[in-house]
């Protein structure tokens, strides 16, 4: 059997004068651009990473800055769960925390105010009017009705703050008056929740009428021995805490309303005297005497049907 003779042959690579190395290199001239490079085309241009939050889901607590979840704040009554801190809140709302379901009659819904002395100013009464209606849905700055809180029939005044700072013109006044009026009629007790600014400018002297018309019509109501509870609100004010509002045989409070004639600061201006800490708030009140109690929100309902058990209606 032979042999094989293996032979190794070695290939030798003999060097080129410009060696080229791959990727390293620059192009040759030829192939090349005058001019800057290009830039760097930025990621994600056009869009924005950062996510918006949709309007209405959280509120910031006026009081103690905290952000409130939406849904939280409507199951907690409008009402800071932090520091308790009370929101301020719609007629319609209100009068759907306080009555049964249902119940509620409303009265003298289509009453709207005129503008009797054509005031004019940087807008008029009537624009003024006319945007407000449209935009709480309100004819004007009250409610009334006759509704019924637990197994008693009441009649209900509840003030709007949203429609012109709840101030009280000849209709606001006229809905109270008939309320009142209706209440004695039927033998009821009368409940009304104020929120206002106070009489309303535009209407002159026809708006500072409504605080008789309204305090004889609880003078009537009176002599028959019928209950008027009065709830004050952030903020009472001015011509309605200057008649009805302070007209109460009880009169309730909500925690840290502002309640007073003036504000503080004409006060302050006016008598030249440092007020006290927490002046015209209710609880500087009530403990002047001139609350009888301060009733958490979620309590009302219950505190309201309490008093009036209390006073035999």
């Amino acid at each position: 059997m032979g042999t094989t003779n293996l032979v190794k042959k070695t290939i030798t690579l003999e060097p080129t004068e410009n060696p080229v190395a791959p990727a390293v290199t620059p192009p040759p001239a030829s192939t090349t651009t005058e001019g800057p490079l290009p830039k760097k085309p930025k990621m994600g241009s056009g869009r924005s990473r950062k996510k918006e939050i949709p309007q209405g889901l959280w509120i910031k607590c006026d009081k103690c800055a905290q952000m409130i979840f939406d849904k939280e704040l409507d199951e907690n009554g409008k009402v800071c769960p932090h520091c308790d801190y009370h929101f301020q809140i719609g007629s319609r709302e209100r009068i759907h925390s306080l009555v049964e379901t249902c119940s509620f009659e409303e009265m003298d819904a289509q009453m709207t105010s005129v503008d009797a002395l054509k005031f004019t100013g940087v807008a008029s009464y009537q624009s003024k009017l006319d945007a407000y209606q449209k935009s709480t849905g309100l004819r004007d700055a009250v409610v009334t009705g006759i509704g019924r809180i637990g197994p008693h029939r009441v009649a209900l005044g509840v003030m709007d703050f949203t429609f012109l700072g709840g101030s009280m013109g000849v209709v606001v006044g006229e809905k109270l008056t008939r309320l009142i009026e209706a209440g004695t009629d039927r033998g009821l007790p009368v409940i009304v929740i104020s929120s206002s600014g106070g009489a309303r400018m535009y209407e002159g002297m026809f708006s500072l009428m409504q605080m008789a018309k309204t305090s004889a019509a609880l003078a009537y109501h009176a002599r028959q021995k019928l209950p008027y509870i009065s709830v004050l609100t952030h903020p009472t004010t001015a011509g309605v805490m200057a008649s009805y509002a302070s007209l109460g045989d009880l009169i309730i409070a909500e925690s840290g309303a502002m309640i007073g004639f003036a504000g503080p600061r004409v006060i302050q201006q006016t008598i030249k005297i440092e007020l006290p800490e927490g002046f015209q708030t209710s609880e500087f009140l009530q403990e002047h005497g001139f609350i009888d109690m301060i009733v958490h929100r979620k309590d009302l309902r219950s505190e309201i049907g309490r008093l009036i058990d209390y006073c035999g209606k």
